[in-house]
């Protein structure tokens, strides 16, 4: 056969050859570019298998340092996805499309009871799933009360004088053996206290820690009440999922959150509420991050913060 016959034929094996392997390799192609479509790459630094943190804050209230509810979102988102969490946020309530894949809602936003039908809805619907709230500070105040203590374990209600304003908080643990509090002990903040709240029945609450009622102009007859201020609420709403939720009632004072007994319980917190191992947000490590051009690689992953 002729060299130019040869090659024709070799050619027309080659052709047919790379035909017969895009036909057996397209389906696996178009299966790997839809799962990308579907489920996109996380931003560079985020644990692809964290809790799901919806930071549902408020805007700015009171004077400098106290009430910093933009403040708190952007802080902890970024320390949230520090201990490995996938953090979402809003200074608004979150839709039910956002609550679709969260697992735990971190509340700090004044007032917070007031909910429009379709919020209290999308909120009730992703409690019946299971999904767990923090509540922190006066998140829980409303005009509804009771109906908000059916979410976390107690309502305030709004306008009524019941608040120590900042004072003294002196902490009673009152479940040493509780796994959140594994950090706390029994100390003083300068922060905010609340007495005359609602709290749950059957389920009640569980109380990690009370405080004393400061002697201040708005506690009046109040001053020397023990009120919890620290508790877990384990519940399940008709018809739905057992759900999980924990209150700190501190946070008025900004500065607080960075105490660091403060910061790992509220950690814990977190952790217990979306059904995680409580320290599993502590004890998280990142791994090594890449080298950089004409860097080598870190040998140590980094240090949360960093």
């Amino acid at each position: 056969m002729p060299v130019s016959s040869q090659l024709r034929t070799a050619h027309v094996r080659s052709i047919a050859l790379c035909t017969a392997l895009i036909t057996l390799c397209m389906p696996l192609l178009l299966s790997r570019a839809t799962a990308q479509e579907s489920s996109p790459d996380l931003p560079p630094g985020q644990n692809p298998h964290g809790m799901h943190v919806y930071i549902w804050g408020g805007l700015k209230t009171h004077p400098p340092g106290r009430h910093d509810y933009p403040q708190f979102l952007a802080d902890w988102s970024k320390l949230l996805t520090d201990h490995g969490a996938i953090v979402d946020g809003s200074l608004h309530p979150p839709t039910a499309a956002d609550l679709e894949h969260t697992d735990v809602v971190l509340l700090y936003k004044g007032d917070a009871g007031y909910l429009t039908d379709e919020q209290k809805a999308a909120l009730t619907a992703f409690i019946k799933r299971g999904g767990g709230i923090v509540s922190l500070h006066d998140s829980l105040c409303g005009p509804d009360p009771e109906q908000f203590a059916t979410f976390v374990g107690a309502g305030k209600k709004h306008g009524e004088v019941n608040y120590t304003n900042p004072a003294p908080v002196t902490y009673n643990i009152v479940d040493k053996a509780d796994p959140i509090m594994a950090d706390m002990s029994d100390f003083t903040l300068f922060d905010e206290a609340f007495f005359k709240m609602t709290f749950a029945q059957n389920p009640g609450i569980h109380v990690l820690a009370t405080a004393v009622m400061a002697k201040t102009p708005s506690s009046g007859a109040h001053a020397g009440e023990v009120v919890p201020q620290i508790w877990t609420y384990e519940h399940t709403q008709s018809g739905g999922q057992p759900a999980r939720a924990f209150v700190w009632m501190q946070g008025d004072r900004y500065e607080n959150f960075q105490n660091y007994q403060v910061e790992r319980m509220l950690l814990r917190g977190i952790a217990w509420a979306g059904k995680q191992p409580v320290d599993s947000l502590i004890n998280y490590v990142a791994p090594p991050r890449p080298a950089r051009p004409g860097q080598p690689a870190t040998g140590q992953p980094p240090a949360p913060g960093q």
